[in-house]
């Protein structure tokens, strides 16, 4: 390890000018401070490139490469093979700290200090408390805060923008399927909740009523959608008269209350943003064809544009939504081992269409009831973002969805041409057609490093004075924080490349993850046993009997059925709860 250490001690030293241009050498706990006769020798482009270098600073006077926990041995390896004097820890030997403008200096160097450390320091590890991680996360890279409503949500323009981007594609992949969009009111007269006994129960503990209009109590109370089944069904019914007028394929994108006891950021809060797609259809066959292709629409944008793996397939009786015949599910696993229901799509049969009095007459002029889907996607989603592909630095965005792919950070802006270059490599960026945006604040550049690493921008591109004279920028990654040397006439053309490696690679990434932690259970001991010492997924047979489930729940301390596959496997004949022959083979797991 000293061997090391060494070689990367004189790489350091040959890459800040030599010993020749050091006039003294300190350090504090992560960072080597030089003093140097001149900053311009130095080759940060090179220095930020080495394998044992995390990134360099240049603040306060000083040429600050930090290191992290090495740093002593770097700098006693710095100290073994030049003729540079020793300064100690914490104490430049020729530093004017004793003048006014020494102090201030110094002043100034430490907050610089404090706020970088601040702002790495205010996020929990994932490892400490998975909980309090995603919290800070949330706050810390300013997605998200609580309005004056409990439960409720101020969207602010960083997450905001996250969902704009998935609006905007997965909108888009809607549309390819033949799907329009429409806009229904936020009220729903009580008497139409009323017309569908299953769907009014399944949410009454969470419906929200306004009984007032003005200072006047209403004589009919209005709930505030918790979904909008119940007015689709009642347009349709007064609209829809002829087979000519199917199918009906509509969604509406809009937000909905429901009147969760527990709430959390994006996960499950009283009011959030979705679409609710719903759709008519002359026959069942249609109906269930266009239930499973939105399944598979949510699954490969989740997949592709999202990078997150998923387990899909149809939910149990007792998991289905209120009122549907059949759910399909869409399941995520978070970094934590639990899983997140990410999108549904329910066959309802003719349930509602039969309450409503939706029907219509066929071409021999018989009457017949229509057959109805529904199905959603949430900004819960953004939740799962975070929690897959986030680290201890904040947000991990994937490229197909992030609003900013990369951002400029010029080196030493206070030096002749680099933000006219970094302005104008901005402006190539942008005309490329990259989401693209550039830090030119007064801040120093770690702190500009963390800030993007913190809010998740896939890429930053640094340009300094070398970088200029060389023809070439850095790129670094945000996941993997390797540094890419780019020329910059080759720019706009290997950026896309590295973004695409950036989102497979999320994804192979997290796919590893999931195929790591799936497990299987033969028995109810063996169920025990994993759900007591592992996380993720299990497989398990069962036998279709609700009983065996809420059993399952109570001795492994909430594992609950995620989806019975389509693709099914034979663990065993039997049901892992009561030893009855098996119908389905399901993954378990516990779930936000």
């Amino acid at each position: 390890m000293a061997k090391n250490f060494e070689q990367l001690a004189k790489d350091i030293v040959a890459n800040v000018g030599g010993e020749e241009n050091v006039i003294s050498l300190t350090h504090c706990v992560t960072r080597l401070r030089f003093k140097l006769k001149d900053e311009d020798k130095a080759d940060g482009t090179k220095l930020s490139a080495m394998q044992g270098v995390l990134k360099v600073l240049q603040s306060g006077g000083q040429y600050q490469v930090v290191i992290g926990k090495d740093v002593t041995d770097v700098y006693d390896a710095v100290l073994r093979t030049s003729h540079i004097t020793a300064a100690g820890e914490d104490g430049p030997a020729k530093q004017d700290t004793g003048s006014k403008e020494g102090k201030t200096e110094k002043k100034k160097e430490e907050n610089i200090m404090a706020k970088e450390k601040k702002l790495v320091e205010s996020i929990t590890a994932r490892e400490v408390d998975f909980a309090q991680w995603y919290t800070d996360v949330v706050r810390e890279a300013k997605l998200c805060d609580y309005s004056g409503v409990k439960g409720c949500l101020n969207y602010l323009p960083n997450g905001y923008a996250i969902w704009e981007n998935i609006q905007a594609n997965l909108d888009k992949r809607f549309k390819e399927t033949g799907v329009e969009n429409v806009y229904l009111p936020v009220l729903i007269p009580e008497n139409l909740l009323q017309k569908e006994k299953d769907h009014i129960e399944g949410f009454a503990p969470e419906v929200a009523w306004v009984t007032h209009g003005g200072m006047e109590e209403l004589q009919e109370r209005f709930c505030i959608r918790p979904t909008s089944e119940t007015l689709f069904c009642d347009l349709w019914s007064k609209t829809v008269q002829s087979y000519r007028d199917l199918p009906k394929v509509w969604n509406q994108w809009c937000s909905v209350l429901r009147w969760e006891k527990t709430t959390r950021p994006f996960l499950r809060s009283r009011e959030f943003l979705w679409q609710e797609g719903h759709t008519i259809h002359a026959t069942y066959e249609e109906a269930e064809e266009r239930t499973l292709l939105m399944r598979d629409v949510y699954k490969s944008f989740v997949e592709d544009d999202l990078a997150i793996p998923l387990v899909t397939g149809r939910k149990t009786p007792s998991e289905k939504f209120a009122g549907a015949q059949d759910t399909y599910t869409i399941e995520a696993l978070m970094h934590d081992g639990k899983a997140l229901q990410s999108g549904t799509s329910h066959f309802f049969g003719n349930a509602f269409a039969d309450a409503y009095g939706i029907s219509y007459s066929d071409k021999e002029n018989k009457l017949h009831s229509v057959y109805e889907t529904s199905w959603g996607l949430s900004t819960r989603i953004i939740g799962a973002i975070i929690m897959v592909h986030g680290d201890d630095s904040g947000l991990v965005l994937p490229p197909h969805i992030a609003p900013v792919q990369t951002r400029v950070i010029p080196i030493a802006q206070h030096k002749e041409g680099v933000l006219d270059k970094a302005n104008e490599l901005l402006a190539a960026l942008k005309a490329a057609g990259y989401r693209a945006s550039i830090d030119d604040s007064e801040k120093s550049p770690g702190w500009k490093f963390s800030e993007q690493e913190m809010v998740g921008i896939p890429t930053r591109i640094e340009v300094g004075p070398k970088d200029i004279e060389n023809g070439q920028v850095v790129v670094v990654r945000r996941d993997t924080r390797e540094k890419i040397v780019v020329a910059m006439d080759e720019l706009t053309e290997k950026l896309s490349e590295i973004l695409e490696t950036i989102q497979k690679d999320m994804f192979e990434r997290a796919k590893a993850f999931l195929d790591s932690h799936i497990h299987t259970a033969a028995n109810m001991d063996e169920m025990v046993k994993v759900a007591q010492e592992e996380i993720g997924f299990i497989k398990a047979m069962w036998c279709g009997d609700d009983a065996c489930e809420e059993e399952i729940k109570a001795q492994t301390g909430g594992v609950t059925s995620r989806c019975i596959p389509e693709e099914q496997e034979q663990i065993s004949d039997v049901c892992v709860c009561c030893g009855k022959p098996a119908k389905h083979m399901v993954y378990w797991g516990k779930a936000y």
